[in-house]
């Protein structure tokens, strides 16, 4: 199976500079709309079997457009949600970086827990579990490799990503997320095959397979500073 991990649009988070975390509300921007119409484009050459989103606005908005254009009704999954904060949500970029569990996050996110929040293990655990999970299922339901989308969060794409590439969620900082990007990771029986990452507007017609060979044991041909909001 082929996963599309897609990072919502542009919030009004995201300009702010505000770690929005879980807060209720929060909704693309003007841009983040614009970018949420493109997928249609941007995915035009890539058959979907199925869209799976955060339950957060943000990403509710971002899959719309697609959704309506393909036919598909969105499935929500609690565990793409975004990293809860704890007592970071809602602060400022600027006025967290004094506090200790930052550098923390920075250099050794594994052990990372936000205060009267998750942990980015914990984050890397759930999000990992569902999107293995859905691949198991649509692959017993349709019996064939199929492309399906999901759409979360930069942390939480950051941490699938890592997991994929065999890099220790200490160096997940070294993965940039942008909004609106797109990651593709291909899974195997074998291992998991990174196509794409951080795709913010190429042409992304043959990640579903059409025109690529693949080796069994070989290679498939094929940010922010700080927490993603």
């Amino acid at each position: 199976m082929t996963v599309i991990l897609l990072r919502h649009g542009r919030s009004t988070a995201n300009t702010s500079r505000v770690l929005s975390g879980r807060l209720p509300g929060v909704a693309l921007d003007e841009v983040g709309i614009e970018q949420a119409k493109g997928l249609i484009d941007r995915l035009a050459g890539v058959a979907i079997e199925e869209i799976v989103h955060s339950p957060l606005l943000r990403c509710e908005q971002t899959v719309a457009p697609l959704a309506v254009d393909r036919g598909l009704t969105p499935r929500v999954d609690e565990r793409l949600i975004e990293v809860d904060y704890g007592r970071w949500t809602g602060r400022t970029l600027k006025e967290l970086l004094d506090e200790p569990v930052w550098k923390i996050v920075q250099h050794q996110a594994s052990a990372a827990v936000f205060p009267d929040g998750e942990g980015l293990a914990q984050v890397q655990a759930r999000a990992v579990a569902a999107v293995r999970e859905h691949d198991r299922r649509l692959a017993d339901l349709h019996g064939r490799d199929v492309v399906w989308l999901a759409c979360s969060h930069g942390d939480v794409i950051k941490a699938v990503v890592a997991d994929a590439v065999g890099c220790h969620l200490d160096g997940f900082q070294r993965i940039v997320v942008e909004p609106a990007s797109i990651s593709v990771i291909r899974y195997t029986d074998l291992r998991p095959y990174v196509l794409r990452m951080n795709d913010t507007g190429s042409d992304l017609a043959g990640i579903d397979g059409r025109g690529r060979e693949v080796d069994s044991g070989q290679s498939v041909p094929g940010g922010e500073v700080g927490p993603a909001r």
